[in-house]
């Protein structure tokens, strides 16, 4: 086999594998795109302020700590998993993504307002658009899991 055909057998291989994480993960729609690149942001910006600005509320001495950037990696790969076990649950309930969305909006929300905690850390000023998007993603969040469990 030549060189282009390993990468179009790699390319092929990758975009199998990544078909079937989407179609696991209940899709890659927007919803999904959001809070995976809320993700990615938060984590950038949490290893700013503890590498640059030394104010990192996750260690003793605000400063970058490899423990800490592990946890941090940790808690948002089971927060995927949660995602994961909610898209499964609409399958079995028939909720046509429901339970998977509440939980993707609750996550995003939770996200941005890291986010906004971190920019704080560094001094950022934070428009008041993004404080009431938070409020509206909360509420939102709020009204979903009232939906999907009957109240």
């Amino acid at each position: 086999m030549d060189v282009s055909g390993v990468k179009v057998a790699i390319c092929g291989g990758i975009g199998v594998v990544g078909s079937v994480i989407a179609e696991v993960f209940g899709g890659w729609d927007a919803a999904m795109i959001t809070l995976v690149t809320l993700m990615i942001i938060d984590y950038i910006m949490g290893i700013l302020v503890a590498a640059v600005w030394h104010k990192s509320p996750k260690s003793e001495s605000g400063t970058l700590e490899s423990r800490a950037g592990w946890k941090g990696l940790c808690r948002k790969g089971v927060v995927l998993l949660i995602v994961l076990v909610a898209s499964r649950l609409d399958i079995v309930l028939g909720t046509s993504n429901i339970v998977r969305n509440a939980a993707i909006i609750g996550y995003s929300a939770n996200e941005l307002i890291s986010i906004v905690e971190n920019a704080g850390l560094m001094g950022v000023p934070i428009p008041s658009i993004i404080q009431k998007a938070i409020d509206v993603l909360q509420k939102k969040a709020e009204g979903e899991d009232n939906n999907a469990t009957g109240d």
